[in-house]
């Protein structure tokens, strides 16, 4: 398989891994978002994917995928793991799928790739916080409409997401050498199972060591750190062999409609990762 393919075959993993407290997987649906919407978002994206691995900026590739994945009737289902994923097949196809090489291609992204990228926020309802204080022409809610602001500032897709690292994990992946999603390919690497399974576990595990921004953006980093003990709690008693506290607990979850998504997008990032070095459905 081609690098496009590995990240497209990524998110299909990511989203098939159960339980996965608090997502959409292949046994919990949410009232407005599905487990089929996940699928026609990865197929959707393999347009950008494709562009991506011949070589097109960042930025226009990015674009593409968000594009194609907003094609169906969900809405936004893997902003966050094309944020990831769009870099890391670039990488791939020009160089080895490394931190030293994905951090090259994030750091010469251009202000063009920056227009790219809010272009993006055009196509589909992405939730995003308050900029930086001081930041409010580069707020990436506004859309294209930022872009004459970027324009003007000179502003770098690399520099947008550092804007954003103290307080979004995907950006700061991108400003860490995606650290933590190699650190979660690697992982599943090392497990035994099915993909999707290992994906799922090292879900569980991510989440249980840091607290999940997407959930601190939405309530609060007090609820993300409750999400996060509550996580340690599941995986503790998911390697004593019972998973009675990890199905509790996801279900609590989705009920509070509360959903630690990026770290999800992380293990995608991930699920490739483990796909480019070798492993095998």
């Amino acid at each position: 398989m081609t690098p496009a393919e590995h990240a497209q075959l990524a998110l299909l993993l990511e989203v098939a891994g159960t339980p996965k407290p608090g997502n959409v997987d292949r046994d919990r649906d949410f009232p407005d978002l599905r487990f089929e919407h996940f699928l026609a978002g990865a197929v959707g994206s393999g347009s950008g994917m494709r562009s991506a691995e011949a070589g097109i900026p960042v930025g226009e590739a990015f674009e593409e995928a968000i594009a194609g994945m907003s094609q169906q009737s969900g809405g936004n289902t893997q902003f966050g793991a094309l944020c990831l994923l769009v870099p890391l097949v670039k990488a791939s196809a020009t160089d080895a799928c490394s931190p030293d090489g994905v951090t090259a291609v994030v750091e010469n992204t251009t202000v063009e790739d920056a227009t790219g990228f809010y272009r993006a926020f055009d196509h589909v309802n992405v939730f995003v916080d308050d900029p930086p204080e001081g930041a409010d022409e580069f707020d990436a809610r506004r859309g294209s409409d930022a872009i004459p602001a970027i324009r003007d500032a000179g502003i770098t897709l690399y520099d947008v997401m550092e804007l954003g690292a103290d307080e979004d994990d995907i950006a700061r992946e991108w400003t860490s050498g995606f650290e933590r999603t190699f650190e979660a390919g690697e992982r599943i690497v090392e497990l035994d199972g099915s993909l999707s399974g290992r994906g799922a576990r090292v879900y569980l595990e991510l989440l249980s060591r840091e607290p999940d921004t997407f959930v601190a953006k939405q309530h609060g980093k007090k609820t993300a750190e409750s999400v996060r003990v509550r996580a340690q709690e599941a995986l503790q008693e998911v390697r004593q062999g019972n998973s009675e506290l990890v199905h509790a607990f996801s279900d609590s979850l989705v009920e509070d409609g509360i959903n630690p998504g990026t770290t999800a997008d992380i293990v995608a990032g991930g699920l490739f990762v483990a796909l480019e070095r070798g492993v095998r459905p």
